[in-house]
């Protein structure tokens, strides 16, 4: 694995990680994850299997001991993370072929943390289970969710474009 691409996966997940301890939970709990929004950019820029099951464990472990989720968010963050990165993978592999724009990296993001809210809430759901209805938290939490981890990526996706661009990291731009 290259060094530059190993240490450009790190930075991703460190903001993450203070992205997703500063947000307060909003919803019973549970807070929008803002480390879905590195975590998507990291397979954007670097999209290789290794890499992806790389961010998915790392953002899994993150997320889980940042977790406000009551009674322990810890296992359904690491089940959500996994099956979230590989299914963001397969489709951004998928949709690239055609397109690489703005529109369709801030498309591929709200079905990802769509994707992602949903495995989360079932499997804090069977796991732990929910303070409240599945529908109410699922609107109180991922609802907002998508739409500030939309917002997160058009404001950062151009900016580590740019800084990637300049760079002499391998990235895929």
């Amino acid at each position: 694995m290259n060094t530059k691409v190993l240490v450009s996966l790190s930075l991703l997940m460190g903001l993450g990680a203070v992205l997703h301890l500063v947000v307060p939970g909003i919803a019973f709990g549970v807070k929008p994850d803002m480390m879905l929004t590195m975590m998507f950019l990291a397979i954007i820029l670097f999209p290789e299997k290794k890499n992806v099951f790389l961010v998915a464990v790392t953002a899994g472990v993150i997320s889980g001991l940042t977790s406000t989720f009551p009674g322990g968010g810890f296992i359904p963050n690491i089940i959500d993370k996994f099956i979230t990165a590989f299914l963001f993978y397969f489709m951004f592999l998928a949709i690239r072929k055609f397109t690489k724009s703005f529109i369709s990296i801030g498309f591929l993001t709200a079905i990802g943390t769509l994707i992602s809210g949903t495995v989360f809430l079932a499997a804090a759901h069977y796991i732990v289970g929910l303070p409240e209805a599945f529908l109410l938290m699922f609107a109180g939490a991922v609802l907002p969710a998508i739409v500030l981890n939309v917002i997160a990526v058009a404001i950062i996706y151009p900016i580590v474009t740019g800084l990637v661009k300049r760079s002499n990291i391998p990235a895929n731009i």
